[in-house]
């Protein structure tokens, strides 16, 4: 059974930084994409950012385009989410996912438990 666990959430103000981590276990990693979802009050989650399985293909939504890097580390089983610029609209729930490297959230199997950013203005 896969398990993704997301850390390094929290509260930060306008044009703070975060880094979200998510690591995996139960299934090999380097088979996967991975992705990472925002979902905000009263919101749909929407996609934020992909990654291949090597780690070379990634892709942004357009919101976050420059501000917001993904990376992944195969040896460790675990993906990150470098959020810089933060502004209080990337407020939200932050979810890690496992599956095909797609933007859409069908396309992936498992989920993390979410981890809460807040970006104070």
């Amino acid at each position: 059974q896969v398990q993704l666990v997301e850390s390094g959430g929290g509260l930060v103000q306008t044009g703070g930084s975060l880094r979200l981590s998510c690591t995996a276990s139960g299934r090999t990693f380097s088979s996967a994409a991975m992705g990472w979802f925002r979902q905000a009050p009263g919101k749909e989650r929407e996609f934020v950012s992909t990654i291949s399985r090597s780690g070379q293909g990634t892709s942004y939504t357009d919101s976050v385009k420059g501000r917001f890097t993904i990376s992944r580390d195969n040896a460790k089983n675990t993906v990150y989410l470098q959020m810089n610029s933060l502004k209080p609209e990337d407020t939200a729930v932050y979810y890690c996912a496992m599956g095909r490297w797609s933007t859409a959230v069908d396309q992936y199997d498992y989920w993390g438990q979410g981890t809460q950013v807040t970006v104070s203005s």
